[in-house]
């Protein structure tokens, strides 16, 4: 048999089973991608990691992340997971840096008074992008809801990114819990848009102050809903610090995952710095189980 071990977290919650649960495989540099994507979608989880050693010793590892369908450029939950995993297996570790496509990705592992690790702070690989807005009425056709729905107020839907790209919008605070995604209709707006990849992730949210409540719906990569979400989290932080031009820095208290019975907390800060804005998130983790995959 060829083993390699593994073990599943929950990120961004304090409570086992809440949050977004994540897979971590330890090794795995011969497997082929193929392999890799197949073991994802046998975990069928949001993301799957495997920790590899690093391009550059002077990192951490080189980390890849695979979604149910195709490998990832960059996620936050997956980052957080990760170095909470590796952290529990090195009392020393206190810092990583993670090699993933979007860039490198430094993380701070925050750990209990009795050095138990508890989660972790990751900072984006990339700065705040913004891309083409999208008409109210694709959004509202994807998430079956009225174009009234969705607020313009303060900006568009626009396509946003920290390292993976997003269509971010804002909607109506009443709106949030009945968005249900259509599927023929993401499928249509990608069909249209192809520029915004195989996912079209949508991410919305609605605004008091700066606690925000959000939702991601990506059925085309498999991932109907995802309970928390680091990499869409991170850029709409940014994307509302933007819009604040008299503010250097603010910190979001995000809540996701609540309609699927999975809460979560992520914070999250965006500042503004010398290449544009910068976003680094933060949370908890709870682990779930260690195991090992026969993949041979």
């Amino acid at each position: 048999m060829s083993l390699l071990p593994f073990s599943t977290v929950d990120v961004f919650t304090h409570t086992r089973f809440g949050g977004n649960p994540l897979a971590v495989v330890i090794g795995g540099e011969g497997l082929s991608d193929a392999v890799m994507q197949a073991v994802a979608a046998e975990f069928n989880l949001s993301e799957t990691t495997f920790v590899l050693p690093p391009a550059d010793p002077r990192h951490t590892a080189r980390v890849r992340i695979f979604n149910r369908t195709e490998e990832m450029a960059f996620a936050g939950h997956p980052m957080v997971g990760t170095a909470f995993v590796l952290a529990a297996a090195d009392a020393d570790l206190a810092t990583a840096t993670f090699e993933v496509p979007a860039g490198i990705v430094d993380v701070e592992v925050e750990r209990d008074a009795g050095g138990v690790p508890v989660g972790a702070r990751v900072a984006a690989p990339q700065p705040l992008s913004l891309g083409e807005t999208v008409a109210p009425e694709v959004v509202a056709r994807m998430l079956r809801l009225a174009p009234d729905d969705i607020l313009t107020t303060a900006h568009l839907p626009i396509l946003a990114s920290v390292g993976n790209p997003y269509v971010i919008a804002e909607l109506d605070e009443a709106a949030l819990p009945r968005c249900d995604p259509d599927l023929a209709a993401f499928r249509d707006t990608l069909a249209e848009h192809p520029q915004f990849g195989t996912r079209l992730s949508v991410h919305v949210y609605s605004k008091q102050g700066r606690t925000l409540h959000a939702r991601m719906f990506a059925p085309l990569a498999g991932t109907w809903e995802d309970p928390a979400t680091g990499s869409a989290n991170a850029p709409l932080a940014g994307l509302l610090l933007s819009l604040e031009p008299a503010t250097d820095e603010a910190r979001f208290e995000i809540h996701q995952g609540i309609e699927m019975g999975r809460p979560s907390l992520l914070e999250v800060t965006a500042r503004r710095t010398q290449d544009g804005v910068r976003a680094t998130l933060r949370g908890n983790c709870v682990p779930v189980m260690r195991g090992e995959i026969d993949y041979g």
